[in-house]
């Protein structure tokens, strides 16, 4: 795993070289587990731990394919950011160094896709189910489409729930957030987020946070509940916010080199098993963090906070600026489309 500031005096010259090396490198020690000859090894990377939504729904779906293919296909999962992490793993999968990945939907900004940020905007959904509106309609397709002006092929999308703030001391109304520095991944939307509540963000990889947050690198964070228990952020925070501002959620991404590559039964059979695979994600994720909840309360470590709707108004009040950069930035229309898809969801 490399530090965070590894690429940041470097010429994308020598960052494209490195990653060209791990590529052969990734490519030559999976070759000691492939699959036999004939057979298929798919490398799957993550950034987390095994036992949250997103590595319950990996693991879900390599049982899945490898029992369909008779174990012909084989995938290897790295969680964890065990292979790659947030600054590289979008590179490495546009280089043929992994596979498949599921990064959360802020990372495609980085990448030339600033209109997935719509997922970011706080206090925009209100459940999960206007976010499936997205996800499963016509603007969810035509994002994932988008994706293959960069080599990426878009399969899908899933959940990990809301998100919480934490940090130590209550968050609850804009002023709890003044100076605070608050770690943010890679979004101009959630990083004008935390301008607006007062804080400073600070960008950082899901990797490192926990260990800036026990250094005092950074004061607090947002996750959701199920991230924040896995990442044992319990012990290095005092105070957990149930303020529900903000979705998280992932798209499941291929190398298009690499799936032009199989054969159409082949993709049949994996795109079969990942559409069952994140299905079974998104029916667990609200379990894994009400699960998670339950044993922040029974360990105590962590003071919980609940935020009336006043509080939860004023928060949302302090950051609709943020809608409007928004708009002004990727265009209009892309707001108008979503709102009128979030209004259909309501009428239906």
């Amino acid at each position: 795993m490399l530090p965070a500031d590894f690429f940041a005096n470097r010429p994308s010259a020598d960052r494209r070289q490195w990653l060209r090396g791990l590529a052969s490198a990734a490519l030559a020690s999976t070759s000691l587990k492939a699959a036999p000859t004939q057979g298929i090894t798919l490398r799957f990377s993550h950034v987390v731990a095994e036992k949250t939504p997103k590595g319950l729904a990996a693991k879900r779906f390599k049982l899945l394919l490898e029992e369909r293919s008779g174990g012909r296909i084989q995938v290897l999962i790295y969680p964890n950011a065990e292979l790659y992490g947030d600054h590289d793993e979008m590179q490495a999968l546009q280089l043929g160094a992994v596979d498949l990945l599921a990064p959360s939907l802020s990372k495609f900004g980085r990448i030339g896709f600033p209109e997935f940020e719509l997922f970011d905007l706080p206090f925009l959904f209100e459940q999960v189910a206007d976010v499936r509106r997205i996800t499963q309609g016509r603007l969810g397709q035509r994002l994932l489409a988008r994706l293959s002006q960069q080599g990426l092929v878009g399969l899908g999308y899933f959940d990990n729930g809301f998100k919480q703030m934490s940090a130590n001391r209550p968050l609850l109304t804009p002023a709890d957030f003044v100076g605070l520095r608050m770690r943010v991944q890679a979004s101009s939307v959630i990083a004008a987020q935390m301008r607006a509540l007062g804080a400073r963000p600070v960008t950082l990889a899901f990797s490192e946070t926990r260990r800036a947050l026990a250094s005092g690198v950074v004061d607090g964070t947002e996750n959701p509940i199920s991230n924040f228990w896995t990442q044992r952020m319990h012990e290095v925070q005092t105070d957990l916010s149930l303020t529900e501002h903000g979705y998280l959620g992932y798209a499941v991404v291929a190398n298009q080199r690499f799936w032009m590559k199989l054969t159409d039964n082949d993709r049949t059979l994996v795109g079969q098993a990942l559409r069952e695979a994140l299905a079974f994600g998104n029916l667990i994720a609200d379990t894994q963090n009400d699960k998670a909840l339950m044993a922040l309360r029974q360990v105590g470590t962590t003071r919980i906070h609940t935020l009336t709707d006043g509080q939860r108004a004023r928060l949302a009040h302090a950051v609709k600026p943020v809608h409007q950069a928004l708009a002004k930035r990727i265009g209009s229309q892309w707001m108008v489309d979503l709102n009128q898809a979030l209004k259909q969801h309501a009428r239906g």
